[in-house]
């Protein structure tokens, strides 16, 4: 289960955030770049994480079709092990993003579907992001971002070995800030969730290690753990 958790790196600088992996240690197996931080400090960070963590870069690359294709190989040469790209992008886009990523057979590619920070009523949310879905596996892309409450009929309709990746995750009396979907670690498992994103429940934590002990063992309580 510590495999299944990805910790988002939403700090500033490199010193914040080899702090925090010290910190984490083996409590996590992947640790996931975002916008902010690898605007901040580039390609010299990811080449420090990948030394002891998988990484997903997670920068939503949505463009035409042979710009996004070349950014998966620029990717693929830093030795993430998961990249993602808008499904909004539309479907050419997206195949030309699963056939560069060909060439690194270890690197996941998926495609976000709906923000979990989006206001568009729930069932709007999941018509489109089973929409978007079914569009990344047909492009041939390994699966998708979506928030808990689409990821189990995602997987009815994509198959169970289509990967969900899942933010949005708050557990006992957190504030869900700027989330809209949200689900705690154990639902997220029961309902399908292959990877569970968690940011602030972790890094703000008093100790963050043991607040990913905790998410683990919600997980492991889970009825399809």
């Amino acid at each position: 289960m510590h495999n299944k958790i990805m910790v988002a790196l939403d700090v500033t600088n490199k010193a914040q955030a080899l702090a925090m992996r010290e910190t984490l240690g083996e409590s996590v197996g992947w640790l996931k770049v975002g916008l902010r931080l690898f605007v901040a400090e580039g390609p010299a960070l990811i080449a420090d994480l990948t030394q002891t963590h998988k990484v997903f870069l997670d920068l939503k690359f949505h463009d035409i079709p042979n710009t996004v294709a070349q950014a998966i190989e620029s990717a693929g040469a830093l030795g993430v092990q998961m990249v993602n790209v808008h499904a909004g992008g539309g479907k050419p886009m997206l195949e030309a993003a699963a056939k560069a990523a060909k060439a690194f057979p270890d690197m996941l590619l998926i495609a976000v579907t709906v923000l979990t920070s989006d206001t568009m009523p729930k069932e709007q949310a999941l018509k489109v992001a089973l929409e978007r879905a079914k569009l990344a596996k047909d492009a041939g892309l390994d699966g998708v971002v979506c928030s808990v409450h689409e990821a189990a009929q995602i997987k009815e309709v994509c198959g169970a070995e289509f990967i969900t990746v899942t933010p949005g995750i708050r557990w006992g009396n957190q504030s869900t800030q700027d989330q809209q979907r949200v689900a705690d670690p154990k639902m997220a498992v029961e309902h399908g969730s292959d990877y569970l994103v968690i940011g602030r429940p972790i890094l703000q934590a008093e100790n963050p290690a043991e607040a990913a002990n905790e998410a683990v063992r919600m997980m492991q309580g889970a009825s399809k753990a």
